[in-house]
């Protein structure tokens, strides 16, 4: 199992600006991409410097139908260069050399609804993961009822859970039981969570999937890959030298904002990762070879990032990771990355901000916000090269 990694305010560094070419050119760039801080400041980045304006009509209710029509605004990160696109561009950014690398999770159907016992009050329950077979971290509602050894009940009666303890981060653990299957109880019974921030129900379930979703797990859709369509991935395979998965179980610590007031005191709560022999090699050789890795999704990024080495090569294997990426961070297994905007004063937009710099992030959010492009989840892309 590979251990718990916690990184924040490593290395920092200085790029020098190179003049960029156009749209059809992108230049080549090295795993592992470069030591960009946060020279913007000196010592811990205060969390007013990850803030912004955000209208509320700007965050994005649905998906832009179809996914692959959404905005896309590209970031020269070594100028600020700026480009406004469509997502459907996407596969000409790419070139001969890249690998393209992409989160293969599935979201579970995790949301729950039912009473207490005794009293019969209301519960809702949020599965994050399971920790065994019947046993599962959570969060619940109301949290002050719901203490250890407080019983839940669902449905007709058909599924129980009791909440074994509570955690370090002030969830719970839940044990299911019941007459029948579990898991089969809990996909019949269980509703697609959505983020908070979304107050309109979904048209499909698969609205809050990827195409390329295979590995259920995550409480949270990896957002970055909502853009693709099936014919949008092929294109990818056809244009880039390699497109591979790894599997990261996206949880609600990634989206939980950050509350200190020093970013860097912010702990992550620990997510599920697995990386395969195969994409290991392909992204180890693409260090070896001066090859770009393009990554899609900050919770890729946090996957590679937490099993790679000084030398670019990446581990194969399965663990946990609470790694917690901030402007200082050297990057190295990341040479561009596809995500979406984020909320102010998160720890991705913070993940963003060390790959991009802070100052130019901003720039290009304010522009965005100027220019109303939708925001969020299911809001558009922003392409950092």
């Amino acid at each position: 199992m590979l251990s718990h990694v916690r990184a924040v305010h490593l290395e920092p560094g200085r790029s020098t600006p190179t003049a960029q070419p156009p749209w059809t050119a992108f230049p080549e760039s090295r795993l592992g991409g470069r030591a960009e801080s946060g020279s913007h400041r000196a010592g811990l980045m205060h969390i007013a410097e990850l803030d912004y304006d955000l209208p509320p009509e700007l965050i994005a209710q649905e998906p832009a139908r179809p996914r692959d029509c959404s905005r896309m605004l590209v970031l020269h990160r070594d100028t600020g260069q700026l480009e406004h696109r469509r997502f459907r561009d996407f596969p000409e950014a790419l070139s001969r050399n890249d690998v393209v690398v992409l989160n293969d999770t599935r979201v579970i159907r995790g949301r729950l609804k039912g009473r207490r016992e005794p009293g019969g009050g209301r519960a809702e329950v949020l599965l994050l993961s399971e920790l065994e077979e019947g046993l599962w971290e959570a969060l619940v509602t109301p949290g002050r009822r719901l203490q250890p050894g407080r019983e839940m009940v669902f449905g007709e009666g058909e599924l129980r859970a009791e909440v074994v303890e509570r955690t370090s981060s002030g969830g719970r653990v839940l044990r299911f039981f019941g007459g029948q299957d579990v898991s089969a109880a809990l996909s019949r019974l269980a509703e697609m969570p959505i983020p908070p921030y979304v107050h309109r129900p979904l048209r499909d379930e698969s609205d809050y999937q990827t195409v390329y979703a295979r590995v259920p797990g995550a409480s949270a859709a990896p957002t970055a890959g909502l853009h693709f369509t099936p014919e949008i991935v092929e294109a990818v395979r056809r244009r880039a030298h390699a497109v591979v998965h790894v599997t990261l179980h996206v949880g609600l610590g990634t989206f939980r904002p950050i509350r200190t007031e020093t970013v860097e005191d912010h702990t992550m709560h620990a997510e599920r990762y697995a990386i395969s022999k195969e994409t290991a090699e392909i992204v180890t050789r693409a260090a070896h070879e001066g090859r770009r890795v393009v990554v899609v999704g900050t919770s890729t990024a946090r996957a590679l990032e937490s099993a790679v080495d000084e030398s670019g090569a990446l581990r194969a294997g399965a663990g946990e990771t609470n790694l917690f990426i901030v402007p200082g961070y050297r990057f190295r297994a990341v040479g561009a990355l596809l995500t979406n905007f984020h909320m102010p004063r998160s720890t991705l937009l913070a993940l963003v901000s060390a790959f991009a710099t802070r100052e130019h992030v901003m720039r290009a959010y304010r522009q965005a916000v100027e220019m109303k492009y939708r925001f969020l989840s299911f809001g558009d892309a922003t392409l950092i090269l």
